[in-house]
């Protein structure tokens, strides 16, 4: 059975109230996860040699693998 995946919630909830006072969520926006990955992402394409040295699909990968990984070290207790 696959196990969903933690894409760790909203990066950038923006937290609304109603008529009577009760908070919901609005534009949630991009999750953790999607965050992560393209900050990956960006470090990977400002390397010239690391972005000419793989395919889009290694690349958008191995940025999710390492999104994956730091959602996960947010779990370790310090």
């Amino acid at each position: 059975m696959n196990q969903p995946i933690n894409d760790g919630g909203p990066a950038f909830p923006h937290l609304e109230t109603t008529s009577r006072g009760e908070p919901y969520h609005d534009h949630l926006g991009m999750t953790l996860r999607d965050y992560f990955a393209a900050a990956a992402l960006r470090g990977i394409l400002s390397n010239t040699e690391a972005s000419k040295a793989w395919n889009e699909s290694d690349v958008a990968r191995f940025c999710y693998f390492q999104s994956d990984a730091m959602l996960k070290a947010r779990q370790v207790k310090p």
